[in-house]
C-alpha cells in the first residue's frame, strides 16, 4: 500500500448518532466539562462454538438502562461482549453470527453497529510497515566523529531537528516532565537507552483487541515488528543524555499504547478506541497517531460497517479531547488530495482481498486523521518542501513537519540520508520516512507548547500550534521528479494552503 500505516461542547455527555449525510461537520461533537473515567466493564457471554468469529463495535446511548438492554440483545444475537466503554457508549463484541450487525442495527437504542474487520479473528492479513534502513556501525562512527560539542553523538544526521529549530529550542526549554505524549502505535521498546529515561510505564498499555493490558512490558513491540513505534517515540522525546540522538522535546515524557494485532500487525478500530480512552483516563496530554485504522483506508459513511467504525473511534477521541488530550495524526503517504472530489482506493480492505473503489474524501474518512479536532500533519523534506508521498488537502492538513524525502531532498549530512534517523528496538537506530515521522515532530512541538502553557485546553493548544508555524506558501509548480508534469496541486495562500496547512512547525518559536 502506498499509505504507510505507521502513518464541542453540549450540555449532555451523550454521543449523538451519526448523520447518513456523511458530512464531517455532522459527526458527533458532544463534550463535557468534567467527564468521568470511561471504565471498561467486561460482560462474559457464551460464545458460539467452533465457528469463525468477527469483531464488532455496537454504539449506543450511555445511560445504564440502554446499555443493559443492548447488552441483552447482543447475547440474544449470539454475541460475546469483550468490553463495554459506558461513558462513550461503545461496546466491543465478538460473534460468529453472520447477521449480527444487521440484527443489532434494528435494536432500540443502537445508533450504529458494524464489523471492524473483514477476516475472521484468527486470520492473518497483509501488512505494510515500510522499509527501515538501519544505521550501520560504520555510519554511526562517521556521524559520531562529526558531533559538535554539546550535541548528541548521532545528531549530525538529524537534519530534521535543525529544520525546525529543535536543536536550539532544547537549550532554552527542553519541555516539562509533567507533559506526556502517548505513542499510539505498534509498541515502544522502553529499554532502549535513548528512551528509558523519559518513559512513563504508568501511562502505557497494550490495547490490542480492545481491552487495556497494563502488565509490565505489555506495551513493547512484537519481535516481528520493525520498531515503528520505537522510532516515533525517539523523534518525540529521546533525551539529551550523551547517547545516540535527541528528540524534539527531550525533557518531556513518552508512553506507549500498543494497538497492533498480534496476528497480522493491523490497527483495528476496537484497539484504537481502547487507546484513546486509556490515554484520556491516565492523564496523557498529547497522543501521536502515525497510522490509519484498518481495514479501510477510507471509511465511507454510506456503508454501515464503516460508519460504525467512524462513530466508535470518534467517540473515543472526542472523549480524550474532553479530558484534556490533544490528538495529532499523520495525513497519509498516498499523495492523495484529501480535498478532492474523488480518490481511488485500491488497498482496502487490507485484512482480506482489496477491491478497487472510488471514494469521495468528503464522505469517506481516513480515521483518525480526518476526525474533528484531530491535528492533521503532512510531511516535508530537508528543503522545507512537501515530501513526494505526503497526502495533502486544503482545509484538511493543519500543519507540516519533517517526515523525510529520500528521492528529491537529500541533506548534506554524514549519511546523506533524506529519511529521519531515530531509535529502533534493541538499542539500535535507523532511518524511516513518511507522514508517520512528520506527526511526532508536531507532537514534540505541541509538548513544548503544553510545557509552556500547562493550562491550555486541546483547542487552545491546537491554536498555539497553528500560530507558531512558518508557512512557505504554495510553490508555483510542484514537480519534484522534473518530468514537466505537476505531481500535486497546492491550493490556498501564504496563511493557509493544502500542502502545509498553517505552516511547518517551529520548535524555536514555540519556546521563545
Amino acid at each position: 500500500m502506498a499509505h504507510l500505516r505507521f502513518r464541542r461542547r453540549l450540555g449532555l455527555a451523550v454521543p449523538l448518532a451519526l448523520s447518513l449525510t456523511a458530512s464531517l461537520g455532522m459527526l458527533p461533537t458532544v463534550a463535557s466539562a468534567a467527564a468521568p473515567p470511561a471504565e471498561p466493564l467486561t460482560e462474559p457471554v457464551a460464545r458460539t462454538a467452533d465457528a469463525p468469529r468477527l469483531a464488532y463495535v455496537v454504539n449506543t446511548g450511555t445511560d445504564r438502562r440502554t446499555i443493559e438492554s443492548v447488552t441483552e440483545a447482543i447475547t440474544a444475537a449470539d454475541g460475546t461482549v469483550v468490553v463495554t466503554y459506558r461513558k462513550i457508549g461503545v461496546i466491543v463484541v465478538h460473534s460468529a453470527n453472520p447477521g449480527f450487525a444487521e440484527t443489532m442495527r434494528a435494536v432500540r437504542g443502537v445508533q450504529s453497529a458494524g464489523a471492524t474487520r473483514t477476516a475472521p479473528l484468527s486470520a492473518a492479513g497483509a501488512t505494510d510497515e515500510g522499509p527501515v534502513q538501519p544505521l550501520t556501525a560504520q555510519q554511526a562512527a562517521k556521524t559520531a566523529s562529526t558531533a559538535k560539542a554539546g550535541a548528541e553523538p548521532l545528531e549530525a544526521d538529524q537534519w530534521n531537528l535543525r529544520a525546525i529549530g529543535a536543536d536550539r529550542a532544547a537549550g532554552i526549554a527542553p519541555g516539562s516532565r509533567k507533559v506526556t505524549v502517548a505513542v499510539i502505535d505498534n509498541g515502544v521498546d522502553d529499554t532502549h537507552p535513548d528512551l528509558a529515561p523519559n518513559f512513563s510505564a504508568a501511562q502505557s498499555a497494550n490495547c490490542a483487541g480492545g481491552k487495556a493490558d497494563t502488565r509490565a512490558g505489555a506495551w513493547r513491540p512484537y519481535t516481528s515488528d520493525i520498531g515503528h513505534g520505537t522510532h516515533v517515540a525517539g523523534e518525540i522525546a529521546a533525551p539529551r543524555n550523551g547517547v545516540g540522538i535527541a528528540g524534539v522535546a527531550p525533557g518531556v515524557k513518552v508512553s506507549a499504547i500498543k494497538v497492533s494485532d498480534p496476528v497480522n500487525g493491523l490497527y483495528y478500530p476496537e484497539s484504537v478506541v481502547c487507546a484513546f480512552v486509556f490515554a484520556a483516563d491516565h492523564g496523557v496530554e498529547i497522543t501521536n497517531n502515525s497510522y490509519y485504522v484498518d481495514p479501510w483506508l477510507y471509511n465511507c459513511m454510506d456503508q454501515p460497517d464503516q460508519r460504525a467504525i467512524v462513530d466508535a473511534v470518534n467517540r473515543a477521541q472526542l472523549y480524550a479531547q474532553r479530558k484534556g488530550t490533544l490528538n495529532l495524526a499523520s495525513s497519509g503517504n498516498s499523495n492523495h488530495d484529501l480535498d478532492s472530489d474523488a480518490l481511488v482506493d485500491d488497498s482496502s480492505p487490507d485484512d482480506s482481498t482489496p477491491v478497487e473503489r472510488t471514494v469521495d474524501p468528503h464522505e469517506c474518512f481516513d480515521v483518525p486523521t480526518q476526525l474533528p479536532g484531530v491535528v492533521t500533519v503532512g510531511a516535508t523534506g530537508v528543503r522545507n518542501v512537501k515530501s513526494y508521498y505526503s497526502s495533502y488537502g486544503y482545509g484538511v492538513v493543519d500543519l507540516a513537519a519533517p517526515g523525510g524525502d529520500r528521492l528529491y531532498q537529500i541533506p548534506d549530512t554524514p549519511s546523506k540520508n533524506g529519511r529521519i534517523l531515530s531509535t529502533l528496538p534493541d538499542g539500535k537506530y535507523g532511518f524511516l520516512q513518511g507522514t508517520s515521522m512528520a506527526a511526532p515532530h508536531a507532537s514534540g512541538v505541541a509538548a513544548l507548547l503544553k510545557s509552556r502553557h500547562p493550562h491550555a485546553t486541546p483547542a487552545q493548544l491546537k491554536a498555539l500550534l497553528m500560530a507558531q508555524a512558518d508557512n512557505p506558501g504554495c510553490p508555483e509548480s510542484y514537480d519534484p521528479d522534473g518530468d514537466g508534469t505537476p505531481n500535486a496541486v497546492c491550493e490556498g495562500g501564504k496563511r493557509l494552503n493544502g500542502f502545509y496547512g498553517f505552516g511547518v512547525v517551529d520548535a524555536l518559536d514555540a519556546v521563545e
